[in-house]
């Protein structure tokens, strides 16, 4: 079974490789600091289990679990953590278990047996992510790019995918612009049935000779084209803005 451990510890790194070496069959091809090593390591190495801590900078180990539960294969979560109140929210986010610092060698071994369990393929729970992510998660060749939210300027389909025109260029991610209009609507509105763009980047509306509406961004070499019903709902939302 190939492990990646995550914890911004290192002595709590150091122990669950020592209990992991004790346990047999196991094989740590990475550890990690934070959420963001966490799903590089995964991306590179593809393991059958992450152990995760949850309270870590950056991206913490709850939002690093809603983007494992996307790769292909997707890991088996174990969190380890020293506090027992984010157990419920662990859940939703489909962990295998959920241990207690300091981890016990038993509790371990039990953990372990469940993920054997999970990877045999016992049938996954539906998700119930318990909140907003911070980041998207664009997969490469072999690796991924995490996009923070404030960085989008805006988002538009293109067939199966997403092409998320950020900061730092463009990158395409395989979610729908429905899911993500549901997930992140406090952020971005909607201009066309194909685009989303951030209530911050929208600077006016512009009407063309012909008729059409157009929304200018701040970051945007050009326009974009806003459709007929959506004009009157994006004026609304740019006088609360």
């Amino acid at each position: 079974m190939k492990v990646v451990i995550a914890d911004d510890e290192p002595l709590a790194r150091e122990r669950l490789r020592s209990l992991l070496s004790e346990a047999g069959g196991i094989e740590v091809v990475a550890e990690a600091g934070d959420g963001s090593e966490a799903l590089h390591a995964c991306a590179e190495h593809s393991p059958d289990l992450v152990l995760l801590d949850i309270a870590m900078p950056g991206i913490d180990g709850l939002e690093a679990a809603r983007h494992l539960a996307a790769f292909e294969p997707r890991p088996a979560v174990v969190f380890c953590t020293a506090y027992d109140a984010h157990a419920l929210s662990a859940f939703e986010a489909e962990a295998i278990d959920y241990l207690v610092k300091p981890v016990r060698a038993e509790r371990l071994a039990a953990a372990l047996e469940r993920v054997r369990t999970f990877a045999a393929g016992r049938e996954r729970s539906s998700r119930n992510a318990p909140g907003p992510r911070s980041h998207l998660c664009a997969r490469l060749r072999g690796s991924l790019r995490l996009i923070p939210l404030e960085d989008v300027h805006y988002l538009q389909a293109e067939e199966k995918y997403v092409i998320v025109h950020h900061a730092r260029g463009e990158d395409l991610i395989e979610e729908s612009l429905k899911s993500l209009e549901d997930e992140f609507g406090e952020r971005f509105v909607r201009i066309h049935r194909n685009c989303l763009v951030a209530r911050h980047e929208i600077t006016e509306l512009r009407r063309c000779p012909d008729g059409h509406t157009q929304a200018v961004l701040r970051h945007a070499a050009q326009p974009l084209e806003v459709s007929r019903r959506c004009v009157a709902g994006l004026r609304d939302t740019l006088k609360h803005l």
